[in-house]
């Protein structure tokens, strides 16, 4: 099958951009974010390897050190790039030169915390800012800056951005948003009555003084950019207008080169999920034309990040003038061979970023790329094995399935997947019946085409036993069967429904429902929105201390902020015990977590989440027959290489939810550590 489709050669993404003397070969850019994997502040190898991947894969400019320290005082405990000492030097240069080497440029986001920072980790210093306004997120009580302070920290800008420039970076940006810049631009942070204070004019000093010190320092021939909120998005911070007229001030300074432009506030997790990194909770590119209306207004080019996961939309800034540069960071930890698709005419190979926001749970990993954060030991591109024809049979089609699928047709391996249903995907056709998380679907379509363009043979309602599967007379057999809802601990489980009952209409749910969470994770969440969102009264009781405990935290405050709005009653702390009948409906019985009090609670339906017991009945049958008793030896999937092989036969493994009940990336990463060495 031939999957390649002509390059347009005057696509509006492909063409350079020159700043100054740098020019980026094309208009695509990951954005600085602090990814955590540094090495005690230091951009080592694993904090490269991330990086080079994007360059190899044909990115124009990456960023890296999303809040790189500039002082001392201005780290929130880890995760960032100090650049407030000259021992960074050495590790910029090389990390330069490697991404220099591939053909794309580099920059790095330096900044000072202020209020932000944490001053009950790190150096154990006391956070300042602007005014002693406490931040709700961070929670510490900044003191007020005196001008020995302002001072030192100018100077601390300039040296780290010399730091930068001697490591070999083809330039830095600063950050206003919740970072000290802005808290002096913004009268929310800045209660000042000096000359740092009260008109706009005086909350920008800072801002050019700052930049002011970086430019004598690096001088004319190094990019300087700064991250700039265009819009605070809140009625007591700085609108459009404003910020317009910051940027003029800072732009008729003559000391920056480009804005990157962002939109609201950072200070609350609510802000962070809405405004500052957008989830698939938030429309597509929320902010694009508020950005774009930025741009018309001043004369540098402008940047921009904010839930742009795809090339056409991504396109459709360049083309239409929106942007400058387009961001494209999280569709980079998806696929960072990006731009190389879209060169060679493969743009509907991107594997899609679906907005999940996984990757700000456990940095950086992608919900359906593992491989992304852990470049040391797994692979962005499968090569074929030295020895290819091996006969690899997949029982099950769901995320784990199609993932084992792909990676063993890569690695040129013959493959047949049987999957009991009608349709591919697994429980991820259940997850996306649920509010705003459909786009997940893509995680499976992407899968379905890449194993269809591989030729993997699909067998679909197909229940394979172990007849089935020794048809096929395998060298390797994967069970990839899922589980099925785990009710089995809870007395009265039998009056219970289960959210896969629901979410595939096989039980209708009732007009006043009871929603248990014994996971933390998205289905039973996501059920009680979506039942409350048609008008269903819904109770939702958790075993855990907080809403989605084991969610990513934007999605997790997206969550509560719905359940507030559509009248959810949340009750925490709470363990299912029994549920028995009371009268027409039913009666849950709680055990409080922490005082051990046993309450009950009504409702015409119970539906139960308790994760999945694994289907075990194919993998019990084949286990005597397989040459290794069904156990993958973990040195070797540790170490990324084959399984050992000591007799003829078939080996047999187990991975995902046919192991035990994860989440979809646990499923992914099995699937793609044990098939990339077949």
């Amino acid at each position: 099958m031939n999957d390649l489709a002509p390059v347009r050669a005057d696509d509006p993404l492909l063409r350079p951009l020159t700043i100054k003397h740098l020019t980026l070969r094309n208009r695509v850019m990951s954005t600085s974010h602090a990814s955590t994997h540094d090495d005690g502040g230091m951009p080592a190898e694993k904090y490269q390897r991330y990086h080079e991947e994007k360059a190899k894969g044909g990115i124009g400019l990456t960023m890296f050190g999303g809040s790189s320290m500039v002082s001392a005082d201005s780290s929130w405990g880890g995760g960032q790039v100090d650049v407030s000492r000259d021992r960074v030097i050495p590790f910029l240069r090389q990390f330069s030169d490697t991404i220099h080497s591939h053909g794309a440029a580099i920059m790095c986001q330096i900044s000072h915390l202020g209020r932000r920072a944490d001053s009950f980790s790190w150096n154990w210093l006391p956070t300042m800012g602007p005014s002693p306004i406490r931040e709700t997120r961070h929670r510490n009580i900044p003191r007020e800056m005196d001008r020995a302070d302002i001072d030192r920290v100018i100077r601390d800008y300039a040296e780290a951005a010399y730091r930068c420039k001697e490591g070999g970076l083809d330039g830095v940006e600063t950050v206003t948003g919740g970072h000290l810049i802005g808290q002096f631009f913004s009268p929310r942070t800045n209660h000042r009555t000096d000359g740092f204070g009260g008109s706009l004019e005086n909350r920008g000093r800072f801002a050019l003084m700052v930049h002011e010190a970086i430019r004598k320092r690096v001088g004319d021939d190094f990019v300087v950019g700064i991250r700039f909120v265009v819009d605070e998005g809140t009625e007591d911070g700085i609108d459009f207008d404003e910020c317009l007229r910051l940027a003029r001030l800072i732009e008729g300074a003559g000391h920056i080169d480009f804005f990157n432009g962002i939109f609201g506030r950072m200070d609350t997790e609510l802000a962070l999920a809405e405004h500052n990194m957008p989830g698939m909770s938030q429309p597509l590119a929320p902010f694009l034309n508020q950005v774009g209306a930025f741009r018309r207004e001043t004369k540098l080019p402008v940047f921009h990040a904010a839930r742009i996961p795809d090339l056409a939309t991504a396109r459709h800034a360049i083309a239409e003038g929106l942007l400058d540069m387009v961001g494209m960071t999280r569709a980079h930890m998806a696929d960072p061979q990006l731009v190389n698709k879209l060169m060679r005419g493969q743009e509907n190979r991107v594997r899609p970023c679906v907005g999940a926001s996984y990757c700000m749970y456990k940095k950086t990993s992608c919900i359906h790329n593992p491989a992304t954060g852990r470049e040391l030991h797994l692979p962005q591109v499968i090569t074929p094995a030295a020895q290819t024809g091996r006969k690899v049979v997949i029982v099950g089609g769901g995320p784990a399935g199609l993932e084992a699928a792909r990676v063993s047709a890569e690695r040129g391996h013959h493959v047949v997947l049987f999957e009991a249903g009608p349709r591919l995907g697994g429980q991820m056709l259940l997850a996306v019946r649920a509010t705003w998380r459909k786009d997940l679907i893509a995680i499976v379509d992407w899968r379905a085409a890449e194993i269809e363009r591989l030729g993997v043979d699909v067998r679909l309602n197909v229940y394979a036993g172990a007849a089935e599967i020794a048809a096929e007379t395998p060298d390797v057999v994967i069970i990839a069967a899922g589980g099925v809802p785990d009710l089995s601990p809870i007395e009265g489980g039998d009056l219970c429904a289960t959210v896969w009952d629901v979410l595939s209409d096989h039980v209708a749910a009732k007009s006043d429902v009871l929603i248990y969470d014994g996971m933390g994770r998205h289905q039973a969440v996501s059920l009680a929105e979506h039942l409350a969102e048609k008008g269903h009264a819904v109770q939702f009781v958790t075993i855990d201390d907080n809403v989605g405990l084991e969610m990513e935290y934007n999605a997790r405050v997206v969550y509560r902020k719905r359940f507030a709005e559509r009248g959810v009653k949340v009750t925490l702390d709470q363990s299912l015990m029994a549920v028995r009948r009371a009268g027409n409906g039913l009666e849950a019985v709680f055990r409080h977590e922490l005082t051990g009090a046993i309450t009950t609670q009504t409702a015409a339906q119970v539906i139960v989440e308790r994760g999945t017991m694994p289907m075990t009945e194919v993998y019990d049958t084949l286990r005597p027959g397989s040459i290794n008793d069904g156990q993958t030896d973990l040195d070797a999937l540790l170490a990324g290489t084959m399984q050992p092989r000591h007799a003829p036969g078939y080996e047999l493994h187990r991975i995902g939810d046919a192991v035990t009940s994860r989440n979809v990336h646990a499923a992914i990463y099995d699937a793609l550590r044990l098939c990339m060495a077949l």
